[in-house]
């Protein structure tokens, strides 16, 4: 028995103390800045060491906000997006790196979606009043002298020489509405790895978000999803860990005529206001890619979108409709979905 004891002790002392040896995770708090750009207010909440280092932090992500905004407004006439615009169609347009990617994307997605999105649509909300925060029904005759400058087919792009032409004579407006903020998101998220920011939450008007990481001691972050149907009551809560989600809604931006609802987003293929969906939410790794898929969605039909996103898992979709044109509540790879007879409560997290 003695011997036994002593060859325990033995062992017990050779074996090194990992808890000893292991340093302790460093204390860190929660920091929230915010910042208007782009049209709307972005918020910032990440977890840091220090207000130092959360402040220097907050301030590269809104410098670079900022930047792309300069770069890709279509309000702003020294923009490279307003400088394309305007030559374009009378020789071809060298662009930088940063530029032609975005407008890569931008096609890339007006390719999938079969022109469903399309960033060539601004002079098509300039008719119906939506840049005036007003609305009006234009003419057929507007609509028809519109098409000429309208559509992303007339975009051609060499990735050879980073150029950009446009096969119609015309000038045509590249609004980003539809993708920029997604795209500024997805270039802050960058900027919080390379700063060793491994927890934050990125929100652009609460239009499109990105949980970076988790809050310390959690799975990922809590988002509500809004129920439109039911105004003030979540349609589901979701974890956004490392992943983008955004939401296209008819709910706020509209105008009614004659008793008939005209939203904001728009049918490129037919210069009209999309109809029959009320709210669309869109889960995907990249916040650019949800952005412009929160719109793509919205204006195709459900049986549509179904086919665009069957391949793509880690992509997931919510759709509240407008009966009885579509379906009032349709989930596509959605976990735990809340379309169900057997839904899981409204506040039931569903870690993604």
């Amino acid at each position: 028995m003695v011997a036994l004891r002593a060859a325990l002790l033995s062992v017990l002392l050779t074996v090194p103390c990992v808890c000893a040896n292991t340093p302790a995770p460093p204390i860190v708090h929660r920091f929230h800045q915010n910042h208007l750009a782009m049209g709307t207010e972005f918020t910032l909440d990440l977890y840091a060491p220090d207000q130092a280092l959360a402040s220097e932090v907050a301030a590269q992500a809104f410098d670079e906000i900022d930047r792309l905004e300069a770069l890709l407004s279509n309000y702003r006439p020294a923009s490279e997006l307003s400088r394309i615009g305007r030559e374009a169609a009378a020789h071809p347009v060298i662009t930088d790196p940063e530029t032609f990617h975005f407008l890569e994307r931008s096609l890339f997605w007006s390719r999938e979606s079969d022109g469903a999105f399309d960033i060539t649509v601004g002079p098509v909300l300039r008719a119906w009043g939506f840049f005036f925060h007003s609305g009006r029904i234009p003419s057929s005759s507007e609509l028809v002298a519109l098409r000429p400058r309208v559509g992303w087919q007339h975009i051609h792009l060499d990735p050879g020489t980073r150029a950009v032409s446009f096969m119609t004579r015309q000038p045509m407006e590249l609004d980003p509405g539809s993708i920029g903020k997604g795209f500024a998101i997805d270039a802050v998220i960058a900027i919080l790895r390379e700063q060793g920011i491994t927890s934050a939450f990125l929100s652009a008007g609460n239009s499109t978000l990105y949980g970076l990481g988790a809050p310390p001691g959690a799975f990922g972050w809590p988002v509500h999803v809004p129920d439109p149907h039911h105004p003030g009551q979540p349609a589901a809560t979701i974890l956004l860990h490392d992943t983008s989600l955004s939401t296209g809604a008819c709910t706020e931006k509209f105008f009614v005529h004659n008793g008939h609802r005209y939203c904001h987003i728009f049918d490129p293929r037919t210069l009209s206001p999309a109809e029959g969906m009320l709210q669309t939410s869109v889960i995907a790794p990249s916040a650019t890619d949800s952005d412009a898929l929160s719109t793509v969605v919205f204006v195709l039909d459900p049986q549509a979108t179904r086919y665009l996103l069957e391949h793509t898992p880690e992509t997931r979709a919510l759709l509240f409709g407008q009966p009885p044109d579509h379906e009032a509540c349709l989930a596509i790879n959605w976990e735990g979905s809340p379309c169900t007879s057997a839904k899981p409560s409204p506040h039931k997290d569903l870690p993604l």
